[in-house]
């Protein structure tokens, strides 16, 4: 492997995770980079190290502000998991990161790749990491054409990275450059395979069989939902909003109240509908504000937002951990799914002349 240390001491990215040995600050980037790519982490990173710049700070922030410095990155129970380890790290470990792995593995949000990537490079400790970029790499060298996820090749996996970690002299650098190599050389499409320090010994390679590794899936099909919900303006034009239960989807954010639209049901109908049984008050709907496509991981929706007014009852909420009125310019202070804040950008554009338009 000396050849692929060569390579990623000479070649590889200047990223601000990789100018510290400071475990809180890797733990960070660890999981920012979970199922993100790099280029969109380099816009949190900085920011997000500054605000909290250790466990401590962290742990003592509420977690309605951490998600707000979060918003926009995605996949928020990350975040959350990330709030609440910290939490843990200082009470229980007087706020700093352990060195085990399998204590790293112990905290919420950090699973075995992530633990070896933030043992092995903060301790110098031969942790294995197997994220997808390090499975892809090593998938190849042992020209494993068959599903990687299956129980066998994935344990295959595991000895392999735990084999050549081991063997390592800088356990840390060994495990960026797999994961580099993966991000860089090793791409799932188009490799560039006579530019890979490892070619040398990729059995894939000289077998032909690179294009087939790893096995391509059946593509997955996303459900397509629409969804409706009620920008509610009351009299000086404060808006209704609630924050999500934290063991939903999107946990912790705020929105607008509203929901499915059924089958034959039209969207102002469905947000009738959703807002008389979520807040118990009928609506009048004045006007369209906008609609909103947007793709999650497992689903795609189409957002129609009305612009609406109570005419009977007040609001109470039956699935809210919170809820407020709040004028339209403090939306910004609060933190909303992306979906949401493209809602809140269309509400800026309307006339100011009220609901009736």
């Amino acid at each position: 492997m000396q050849a692929l240390h060569d390579w990623f001491r000479e070649h590889h990215r200047r990223l601000p995770w990789r100018d510290t040995r400071d475990p809180y600050r890797i733990w960070v980037s660890e999981v920012m980079l979970q199922q993100t790519r790099v280029e969109t982490v380099l816009a949190y990173y900085d920011h997000f190290v500054a605000r909290y710049p250790d466990v401590t700070t962290l742990a003592a922030a509420p977690l309605e502000e951490v998600l707000k410095v979060w918003e926009g990155l995605g996949y928020y129970a990350r975040c959350r998991n990330l709030h609440r380890a910290a939490g843990i790290l200082a009470t229980r470990h007087g706020g700093s990161l352990p060195r085990s792995p399998e204590a790293l593995a112990s905290l919420p949000g950090v699973g075995r790749s992530t633990a070896g990537a933030i043992a092995s490079i903060a301790f110098g400790i031969p942790a294995p990491v197997l994220d997808g970029n390090v499975k892809r790499v090593i998938a190849r060298l042992l020209d494993l054409r068959t599903d990687l996820s299956s129980p066998r090749n994935l344990a295959r996996l595991w000895k392999t990275a735990s084999d050549l970690v081991l063997r390592a002299a800088d356990p840390g650098l060994h495990n960026q450059a797999l994961m580099e190599c993966g991000a860089l050389i090793c791409t799932p499409d188009a490799p560039h395979c006579a530019e890979c320090p490892l070619n040398g010994r990729c059995r894939a390679r000289r077998r032909g069989t690179v294009d087939r590794i790893p096995a391509r899936r059946p593509p997955r099909v996303r459900p397509h939902l629409d969804i409706a919900v009620g920008v509610i303006v009351r009299d000086g034009g404060e808006v209704f909003i609630q924050r999500r239960p934290e063991y939903k989807m999107l946990g912790g954010l705020w929105e607008f109240p509203g929901g499915k639209v059924e089958p034959g049901e039209s969207p102002e109908a469905a947000v009738h509908r959703e807002v008389r049984e979520e807040l118990g008050v009928e609506i009048a709907v004045d006007r369209k504000v906008t609609t909103v496509r947007h793709e999650y991981t497992h689903l795609r929706v189409t957002l129609h937002a009305f612009l609406c007014r109570v005419v009977r009852g007040e609001p109470s909420p039956c699935d809210a951990a919170a809820w407020t009125w709040t004028p339209l310019d403090d939306l910004a202070r609060y933190p909303f799914p992306r979906v949401n804040q493209k809602v809140i950008a269309a509400l800026a554009g309307l006339s100011q002349d009220g609901p009736g338009g």
